[in-house]
């Protein structure tokens, strides 16, 4: 036989073999199930996950931080911090690291150049691209200095009759109530009525405002830190975007009335919007060659307006929600802190109940003060608040973050360090009369720090300081205690496990 005979015969041999592979792969592929389609597809990506986890890591990765982030425990987030000054994890296709030290998270909180704010993925999308929490550098820098005015002490202390209008709405209708009841859900719908008179005035409704703070729960779920990084339709995150984007629709008509009245009718200004549209509108008629004259004259737009003013209930609402629930539980188990903030409160008011909150009265609420920074350290709402590496970050001599991880500063251990705050699993507002610097400062991590540090930090000590005292003085308040009230859930923010259930009832103001 010859030679080319034989080759013909051997390419002839190929060919019959490559049909009967690739006729074997098509039946074989044509019996596999969708399902197994979906489970073949999720082993390979989370082995990618775990091979990419590794090589950042550096030690063998388990699968076990990614499931563990699916539902968040405060008890796995402390063991996190106990484990080392730095810690990590794989969450979906992002790579985590956890800073536990007060130094390491200053340092964090304190590296524009190298770190920006991210919080989670999906936030971007729904917060808006455009929205200033994202703006980086000079530009979050300017942007911040033109909503500084909203936050002076001459704007809290028009922002309180309109709260303290709420606030007695509220208590009227809680001592009314029959019997105990979740205080969770009564107590978010309280904070964002707060809010939104405060930041909208008038022009918002109640309807509206019971309407927000009833889907605001679904825009926080659709934040949580483990999610999707796309919007899947009629997922979580599909309803988060659509309340975000329906109720900036709200704010955004509300500042189109507020425009009107303070532009072309001289309104004058009492709420959060219409101070800031003030502020544009009287730094036009400045001088225009004053650098922060100029930068106070841009022209917000409506939309732009409504995106801040979401941003504000966004940092405000589940933050001041986790506070009202843990001071009020705190207080409630206290009887004598709660004796000790009556006593004061008649003090100050010369037992004069007509008195009405101003920031004089509230400045001399000493002790209901340190009660609301103690609860503050004691149960910070924020455990931690996440940041993106933009470049590679050498955080400490021996490692650097990879630039596109996440790394998370954490607040709760510098709140609850033994050698700043003696004895920091108790309560004790006493604590504060004689508060060190490093107490107030470099331990302080309440609000963050840096050029990213809560805006309206004065507003919440304001605010609450104000609330407790003046709720205290007209009800008992009679908690309903459960094995899961000292428990922690973690939703964003902290909160009692049981929700938090309380009774209220009247009380004569004058009875210490």
């Amino acid at each position: 036989m010859s030679v080319n005979a034989t080759s013909a015969i051997g390419d002839e041999l190929s060919v019959i073999n490559a049909k009967f592979l690739w006729t074997s792969a098509t039946d074989y592929f044509a019996q596999v199930s969708t399902l197994q389609w979906i489970v073949t597809t999720l082993v390979l990506l989370l082995t990618f996950e775990q091979v990419n986890y590794l090589m950042k890591k550096e030690i063998w990765p388990i699968i076990g931080p990614f499931l563990e982030s699916l539902d968040p425990k405060f008890d796995e987030y402390k063991a996190k911090w106990d484990s080392g000054d730095l810690s990590c994890v794989a969450v979906f296709h992002k790579f985590v690291v956890i800073a536990s030290t007060r130094e390491l998270s200053r340092k964090i909180l304190s590296s524009p150049k190298y770190l920006k704010p991210c919080l989670v993925d999906v936030a971007i999308k729904i917060l808006r691209p455009s929205n200033w929490v994202f703006l980086d550098g000079q530009a979050h820098v300017d942007y911040r200095k033109s909503l500084n005015g909203l936050f002076t002490t001459k704007a809290l202390e028009d922002y309180i009759p309109i709260q303290e209008k709420y606030m007695e709405r509220y208590l009227s209708q809680y001592v009314e109530y029959e019997g105990a009841r979740q205080f969770f859900p009564e107590f978010r719908e309280l904070l964002c009525a707060l809010s939104l008179r405060t930041f909208c005035g008038d022009y918002i409704n109640d309807e509206q405002i019971k309407m927000i703070a009833d889907n605001y729960f679904k825009i926080t779920s659709a934040l949580e830190l483990v999610n999707f990084p796309i919007i899947i339709p009629y997922t979580k995150t599909w309803y988060g975007k659509k309340i975000a984007d329906d109720t900036m629709k709200i704010f955004e008509k509300c500042a189109d009335k507020a425009k009107i009245d303070i532009i072309e009718n001289n309104r004058k200004p009492s709420s959060l919007m219409e101070k800031w549209i003030f502020s544009m509108k009287e730094a036009k008629s400045g001088d225009q060659s004053n650098e922060e004259t100029k930068l106070l004259s841009r022209d917000f737009t409506s939309r732009e307006i409504s995106e801040a003013i979401f941003t504000f209930l966004f940092a405000s609402q589940d933050a001041s929600s986790s506070l009202a629930c843990w001071l009020f539980q705190i207080v409630a188990d206290r009887p004598d802190v709660a004796q000790k903030i009556r006593e004061e409160q008649l003090k100050v008011r010369n037992n004069d109940l007509s008195a009405r909150l101003d920031l004089d009265l509230i400045g001399q609420m000493n002790y209901t003060s340190n009660v609301v920074k103690e609860c503050l350290r004691y149960r910070p709402p924020v455990l931690m608040v996440p940041y993106l590496a933009k470049e590679n970050f050498p955080i400490t001599k021996d490692y650097t973050v990879p630039k596109g991880s996440m790394i998370i500063p954490s607040f709760y251990p510098a709140l609850h360090d033994p050698e700043v705050y003696p004895d920091p699993d108790e309560f004790i507002p006493d604590r504060w009369y004689n508060a060190t610097d490093e107490m107030t400062k470099r331990n302080w991590l309440v609000f963050g720090y840096g050029s990213h540090a809560c805006i309206g930090k004065n507003y919440v000590l304001t605010l609450f300081t104000g609330m407790l005292g003046k709720f205290l003085l007209y009800a008992d308040l009679i908690h309903h205690k459960t094995e899961l009230s000292e428990e922690i859930k973690v939703f964003a923010t902290i909160f009692p496990k049981d929700d938090l259930i309380l009774e209220w009832k009247k009380r004569d103001p004058l009875q210490v």
